[in-house]
């Protein structure tokens, strides 16, 4: 039986930091993959390429609409072949980055499932291992409808959306978060006539009210319908499409499409991996219960990212995972992200985090605020990209930013600055009077911080 300090399951972007920062913290770590690849969901059929293919859907969104604005004339024609393999080619580069890091740092790669039969040990086929510790970073799944199970042909989730082998001609999604209006850009930007039908009345939820408005306009200009306060009670897939039954409010709807994505929500995965057996208890949707440490019920078994309560996103299982990885090492670590930024890779990007206005008003917490458009910067101007703004949320009684929410171009790059900002405490006027360079983006949200003065 082979021994290690820690056995990590799962190297997504929790797992595979997780095991690097132990091992180099000194510890005698092993990774196990169900998939042969190293990345998990985030690499293969998440993040990256659904970036991959938002960035080069935009070169040419603005290559068909702004570049005659520069001065820049010609046509542009999308090979639709060439730009999937490029998103290919981006993945497993990055893949082989982990493989080649797991091999520097002397972790041991099990390919094979997991499954836990003991408190200190696992089975991966007829191979048993045991450890001082674990760490559960399985990630989660798509959630299909009932009536409407994944083909990833005709009824895609977004793994399959990542992988179709032409443009449709017509596209539904159902769900208007960010996986839903990322995959909705990608398709209506190469010539789908796309739909999205939202149970909620507003898209992305979470995001603060205004930033949500918006985006819901400018996506609506870009030829994207949506229908908001709207269910799918049914679906019929036919030879060539699938016709769908859409109630909103009061008017039921019949709505045909060549490809509908199902992007209602993902749930923790955690199959197959005998958690009882490990003492490991979980909550009724399936989520490991964790303590302010993020250990189980098992002590030695711990648990990051999409397995745990709270927003699913890559950068907090990794946060969580380098955390955790150097509280095990004796090192003092915070263990929760105090503040995690949420993005949404739309056309422009819409970028948050710290509380939206609604929240400060529900937790009854007396705020100010201050907003700067971009169509007033520099910068902007000379990109062509004018659309959108930054809004700020400070508390009255301490001057201290608590929320930082911005519609516009680079907002995912921008968003940085407000986490700092939160997690040091800084108050709104540290941000005005913070010296920006010029002509940046980023002046904005010392505009933003000026004009809640």
């Amino acid at each position: 039986m082979d021994a290690f300090d820690l056995i990590v399951i799962g190297s997504g972007p929790g797992g595979y930091v997780a095991a690097i920062r132990a091992a180099e913290l000194g510890m005698k770590v092993a990774c196990i993959e169900k998939d042969k690849v190293l990345g998990g969901t985030c690499l293969h059929v998440g993040c990256i390429p659904s970036k991959a293919l938002l960035q080069a859907t935009e070169h040419y969104q603005w290559l068909t609409t702004k570049a005659a604005e520069f001065g820049i004339i010609g046509s542009a024609v999308v090979d639709f072949p060439a730009l999937m393999q490029r998103k290919e080619g981006i993945v497993k580069g990055l893949a082989s980055g982990i493989a080649t890091h797991f091999t520097k740092e002397k972790i041991e790669t099990v390919y094979g499932n997991a499954q836990f039969t003991s408190p200190t040990a696992v089975a991966v086929g007829d191979r048993q291992l045991t450890a001082k510790w674990f760490i559960v970073a399985t990630g989660s799944v798509p959630i299909a409808l009932p009536f409407l199970p994944f083909d990833e042909k005709k009824v895609v989730s977004s793994t399959g959306a990542l992988a179709l082998e032409s443009v449709p001609e017509k596209m539904v999604v159902v769900g208007g978060g960010a996986i839903g209006v990322e995959l909705a850009s990608v398709y209506a930007r190469l010539g789908s006539s796309v739909q999205i039908v939202e149970m909620l009345p507003q898209i992305v939820a979470g995001f603060d009210g205004a930033v949500s408005r918006l985006l819901l306009q400018l996506l609506q200009k870009q030829g994207i319908v949506f229908h908001l306060e709207a269910t799918v009670q049914s679906a019929k897939v036919q030879e060539q499409s699938v016709l769908l039954s859409v109630q909103q409010k009061e008017q039921t709807k019949e709505i045909e499409a060549d490809v509908v994505l199902v992007a209602v929500g993902r749930r923790p995965y955690t199959q197959g991996l005998d958690l009882e057996k490990a003492g490991v208890k979980t909550t009724p949707k399936g989520f490991i219960n964790v303590d302010g440490n993020l250990r189980s019920s098992n002590p030695q078994v711990m648990a990051i990212g999409d397995v745990i309560e709270g927003p699913m996103l890559a950068h907090r299982a990794s946060h969580e995972g380098i955390a955790l990885a150097e509280h095990l090492a004796g090192k003092t670590a915070q263990m929760q992200a105090i503040s995690i930024p949420n993005v949404v890779y739309t056309h422009p990007e819409a970028a948050s985090v710290g509380l939206t206005e609604e929240e400060a008003k529900a937790a009854g917490l007396s705020t100010f605020t201050g907003q700067a458009w971009f169509k007033g910067n520099g910068r902007a101007r000379c990109e062509g990209e004018t659309e959108g703004f930054v809004k700020l949320l400070g508390e009255k009684s301490s001057g201290r930013l608590i929320g930082l929410h911005i519609i516009g171009a680079h907002a995912s790059e921008l968003i940085a600055e407000g986490v700092i900002a939160l997690d040091k405490r800084a108050t709104v006027r540290d941000l005005a009077h913070g010296c920006f360079p010029h002509p940046t983006l980023s002046e904005v949200v010392m505009e933003a911080a000026r004009a809640a003065l």
